[in-house]
């Protein structure tokens, strides 16, 4: 027996210490994601693998997975009361210690073990934790197993079948660092800005970097949980202006900035140009499609339009779909198509072969960002941003709104819009074009002009992004419309930036 998870319980009492603590929200779209001892505590967590090996074993999948933890004080702790839940629940534990998720994923091929278990809380604030999830390689969990996961657990419903057995895998990362580098050096001279916000991947990516013959100039490598600088956020602007100004002192040719777990890579050009990632994806996908004619891509609903309209994709007979935001939708759908490559603007980048697995992994990126660097030997990053269609967008705009109420909010911004296309009513002065709803609500104008909001799958957030390919003033006024709507819903707070 093992008592029912509480959705609420008080720190410095005997109940704390004695009766696991779940909030039911931690359950998101497509992983776990909880603030440590506000939402769950040890004992939660070790509900959580007891749940999660019960899940295997009920999919009828072989009970083997692999775990490791993030750099965060408390992920070792964490790791620990999840493994001791899924020896509980009869699994074979492969243990690889401290990582960076796309090493988990690594792990599951090289391992040869069809699950995983990766200890994260990305680049969520300190206080966050979670646990990213799969038992289909290289998939992770969706929406269904996620559901099915969170009734299994809250609900206590566990098969405590024992017999677990646990294996701890020395010196994993050389393994994952050889299958990267185990390539032609790059034939160009790149000097690149590394950029970790003090993360886990700081305890690999300059290595990996250096191994393919770039001159590496290291920012914020150092392994510090208190994060002293900024989060590891590629999307962020703050970490994105340390990469420019590490890129203009240095002479950079490219600024390469990682998540907090390794599987994401922001990128600043050569002139200190932050350049978003949708951006970022588009360069590849030229330079993709021209060496694979009529490739495949998958892009999130969130990036550019450019995937549709630019001429040198079109050129190349390059097709796009746009798909849910997410990793793991994009995950899923790059490999249901069997896509050369999911691109989504948050920076999850899906390379399937020959460029990779089909899991996103922050470095793989990197790689192939210099490797297109590399074929074009003549030309800077800003010379192929420049030759990029000028379009005006936003970084991704988060404004708070709780877990309870965002997807309500999503859904009365949805019937808004909705109501405007079909009577004809403005939206920033124009009428809507065209409207898709596969996540959240994309609504374009006549002269291209689109705004995005959806639900934040992993913090009490709604995502707001816009885009225009007319001007500035344009995007600013697809903003004012959508902000517009968002601010009759009290329960929208403030944004953690803005254009």
């Amino acid at each position: 027996m093992f008592p029912v998870p509480r959705p609420a319980l008080s720190p410095n009492t005997y109940d704390f210490e004695s009766l696991p603590l779940v909030k039911p929200t931690g359950f998101r779209e497509y992983d776990a994601r909880w603030l440590f001892e506000k939402e769950i505590n040890l004992m939660g967590v070790q509900a959580l693998g007891i749940g999660l090996g019960t899940l295997i074993r009920r999919a009828g999948v072989a009970p083997s997975i692999v775990t490791g933890h993030d750099f965060r004080s408390y992920s070792a702790a964490i790791k620990t009361a999840l493994v001791s839940g899924l020896l509980a629940a009869g699994c074979t534990v492969h243990d690889i210690g401290l990582a960076i998720t796309p090493m988990a994923y690594f792990a599951q091929f090289d391992l040869d073990v069809p699950c995983v278990a990766m200890v994260t809380a990305s680049h969520n604030d300190n206080g966050w934790t979670g646990v990213k999830m799969g038992m289909a390689r290289p998939l992770t969990f969706g929406p269904e197993e996620m559901t099915q996961l969170k009734e299994i657990v809250l609900a206590a419903d566990f098969d405590l079948v024992g017999g677990g057995s646990y294996r701890f895998v020395e010196n994993f990362p050389e393994r994952y660092i050889a299958d990267l580098t185990k390539r032609a050096p790059l034939t160009r001279k790149l000097k690149v800005v590394c950029a970790c916000g003090n993360g886990t991947a700081g305890a690999f990516a300059p290595t990996i970097l250096e191994k393919i013959g770039c001159d590496v100039v290291p920012l914020d490598t150092e392994l510090d949980f208190t994060f002293p600088r900024y989060n590891p956020n590629p999307e962020d602007l703050e970490m994105l202006h340390a990469i420019r100004d590490a890129v203009l002192e240095n002479g950079a040719d490219v600024g390469l900035g990682f998540d907090g777990d390794g599987d994401r890579c922001g990128v600043v050009d050569d002139k200190g140009e932050e350049i978003f990632a949708d951006k970022i994806g588009v360069m590849l996908a030229r330079d993709i499609s021209a060496l694979h004619p009529n490739a495949q891509f998958v892009v999130d609903v969130k990036s550019t339009g450019l995937f549709a309209t630019d001429p040198v994709l079109i050129g190349n007979g390059a097709r796009t779909e746009y798909w849910k935001t997410g990793h793991s939708y994009m995950k899923r759908r790059t490999h249901e198509l069997s896509a050369l490559v999911g691109f989504e603007k948050s920076g999850h980048f899906f390379f399937n072969t020959p460029f990779g697995r089909g899991y996103d992994d922050g470095l793989v990126s990197a790689l192939a960002i210099c490797d297109m660097l590399d074929r074009n030997s003549g030309k800077s990053l800003s010379d192929l941003r420049d030759a990029l269609p000028k379009t005006w967008s936003s970084p991704t705009m988060s404004p708070h709104c709780a877990d309870e109420t965002k997807y309500g909010v999503v859904d009365a911004v949805i019937a808004h819009f909705k109501d405007a296309a079909s009577t004809g009513a403005p939206v920033a002065g124009q009428k809507v074009r065209d409207i898709v709803t596969v996540n959240g609500i994309r609504v374009t104008v006549e002269d291209g002009t689109w705004g995005l909001v959806r639900a934040s799958s992993n913090k009490p957030e709604l995502v707001v992004v816009v885009e225009s390919p007319v001007s500035e003033a344009r995007m600013r006024d697809m903003f004012a419309a959508v902000d517009g709507v968002l601010r009759t819903h009290p329960e929208v707070g403030a944004y953690n930036q803005t254009i």
